[in-house]
């Protein structure tokens, strides 16, 4: 009876451990994100963020470059929950905006981050020899340049060039256009994206050091699969995580180089608000209508802040050494 007994119970164990789901990498990151209270709480945050810099401009009735002469200098209030600035303009309004400006900045440089740290970070660690050495000379070149530097050299070159009248070809003329379409912001795209790809270029050369040497690898070799897909199916997929950390880390170092920008005058162009415009712009009025100055500041840091520990929490999540 026993005898007969211990394989259907072994049966059933088996039916029931192959019944059970593996838990993949991201199902058991997110897992261990939503335990991290300070990084989930920086999640709702950005998301409400991004939700109301789409929303409240397109719903209010008053635009960013609206004037009330009446309301000048005007402090907080039911009609203005922000306040008004020097000339009559409503900064709650403004300030999500703003918004809008600083989280398209973030995103749409991590995007040419990718776009050409990844490929670069891929080949110099796969290929190797004088395509290593190329790439990592480049790295080495624009890591000696100050970032800001560059920056303003680039949007300097960009606004001299986009402001000529007259035709100079499809592409100046297609990069004018999404410049005044993006209030300046052009430059700002095309020069944190050229200076700050270096990053992600070294952690995926790193990792496909790491990588290119293990077994799987050696059995897609083996198998006959090209360079590009054992570099683009075999070693991207294991570079994600690490990737997406650096570019969760990424967003506030760009958020706060266009703030930068803009406050010393050479991002977005006015009426067009910014945070580090915003700021700028308060600064002549700070003692005596301190509020201009505190809201766009207390956005800047509370966003930075998020992201950074969101940034920190996904490090922890996908570490599987943090595994418990």
């Amino acid at each position: 009876m026993s005898t007969a007994t211990a394989p259907a119970t072994g049966a059933l164990n088996a039916e029931a451990q192959t019944s059970q789901k593996a838990e993949s990498l991201w199902s058991d990151a997110f897992r261990r994100l939503r335990r991290n209270r300070v990084a989930f709480v920086s999640v709702i945050f950005l998301v409400l963020l991004a939700l109301a810099a789409i929303l409240v401009p397109i719903l209010s009735p008053v635009k960013y470059g609206d004037q009330d002469y009446t309301a000048i200098t005007q402090p907080p209030s039911w009609s203005h929950p922000m306040g008004t600035d020097d000339l009559g303009r409503d900064l709650f309004v403004r300030l999500f905006f703003g918004a809008r400006i600083s989280l398209t900045v973030g995103i749409v440089v991590q995007f040419v981050i990718l776009l050409i740290g990844v490929p670069a970070g891929l080949a110099a660690g796969y290929l190797g020899g004088k395509v290593d050495t190329l790439i990592m000379r480049i790295v080495d070149i624009l890591y000696a340049m100050p970032n800001l530097l560059f920056v303003i050299i680039i949007m300097t070159f960009l606004r001299g060039v986009l402001g000529q009248e007259g035709s100079h070809g499809a592409l100046v003329d297609t990069l004018s256009t999404v410049d005044a379409k993006t209030g300046g912001l052009i430059g700002v795209y095309i020069g944190l994206g050229l200076i700050s790809w270096l990053t992600v270029a070294r952690i995926v050369r790193a990792q496909v050091l790491s990588l290119k040497q293990k077994e799987f690898i050696e059995a897609a070799r083996a198998l006959g699969a090209s360079h590009w897909q054992i570099m683009f199916r075999h070693l991207f997929p294991n570079t994600i995580a690490p990737i997406v950390v650096a570019t969760t880390l990424g967003i506030p170092g760009a958020i706060l180089y266009e703030a930068g920008i803009s406050f010393i005058g050479l991002g977005v162009i006015p009426p067009m608000p910014s945070w580090g415009l915003m700021i700028s712009e308060s600064l002549d009025s700070m003692r005596s209508h301190p509020y201009m100055l505190i809201f766009p500041a207390a956005a800047l840091s509370l966003t930075v802040l998020a992201f950074n520990f969101l940034g920190d929490g996904l490090r922890d999540a996908v570490d599987p050494w943090m595994k418990r």
